[in-house]
This record gives C-alpha cells, sequence and structure tokens, in this order.
C-alpha cells in the first residue's frame, strides 16, 4: 500500500479518482489516521468467540458516530493495477531488483525519454511513475 503522503501527492498532482467497490482509502482529518477502509456494499466482521474458530459477521449497516463522510475527506489509496492503468501508454514494463534491498523498477516513457522510477514496494513505484507522468503533463 503506498504511503499517504504519496497518496496526498497525487491527488495534489491531479490524479483523478472515480469511488468503486474495492477501492481502498483514508480519511483525513478525523483521528482516523492509522485507518484504512475499503468501499463496499457490506460490512464483514472478524469476531472471535470465547472457545472456537474465528467466524464473519455479515451486517448491514454499522452503528459508527461518523455516518458519512464528503469524498473530498478520503484520501484514495491506488492499487497496482489502478496506478498501472493511470500510466496507461507511458507504461512500458516493471521490473523486479533482487539484491540486500530487493525492490521494483517502473519504466515509463515521458515525451522522448525512459525513465525509471525505484522503490522497495511495487505500488509505491508505480505511484512514483504516475506522479512523474502528471507533473510533466501540467
Amino acid at each position: 500500500m503506498i504511503p499517504r503522503d504519496l497518496a496526498l501527492a497525487l491527488r495534489d498532482a491531479g490524479l483523478a479518482w472515480t469511488p468503486q467497490k474495492g477501492d481502498r482509502f483514508a480519511v483525513l482529518d478525523h483521528d482516523l489516521d492509522d485507518e484504512v477502509f475499503v468501499l463496499s456494499d457490506m460490512v464483514i466482521e472478524r469476531l472471535q468467540p470465547p472457545h472456537g474458530k474465528p467466524i464473519f459477521t455479515f451486517n448491514g449497516t454499522v452503528e459508527w458516530a461518523l455516518d458519512s463522510l464528503e469524498a473530498t475527506d478520503a484520501l484514495w489509496l491506488p492499487q497496482e493495477g489502478q496506478l498501472r492503468d493511470a500510466l496507461g501508454e507511458a507504461f512500458m514494463h516493471l521490473e523486479y531488483l533482487p539484491g540486500e534491498t530487493p525492490g521494483y523498477a517502473v519504466a515509463t516513457l515521458l515525451g522522448d525519454r525512459e525513465e525509471r522510477f525505484v522503490d522497495v514496494d511495487v505500488e509505491s513505484a508505480y505511484a512514483r511513475a504516475v506522479l512523474a507522468l502528471l507533473t510533466t503533463e501540467a
């Protein structure tokens, strides 16, 4: 998962988000900094009974102090495929970088030059490439 500062940079650079089921997001300015949420039609909760195996409960709604949230207060945490889609035709390839500190490099064609964006996390490498693309287009 990309870090919040990188997600903020993508948002500020103009990465558009049309919320869909399965999207991950964080809630800004509501004292929920450590929580990651997923858009879903149904809430599924994992419970551990005192004696027995964990169970999943399917809830239609959850009683919570935060009943609604403006989309502008949500920070999209795009996933690998969404970031690759955002690169479009600029995406060339993804490369695994083995070694003492393994990582990933995303190669793109920005303008007439090939650029590589490296990070230890594949989604962050894609996010850095998307950020460069957005700032190049601006």
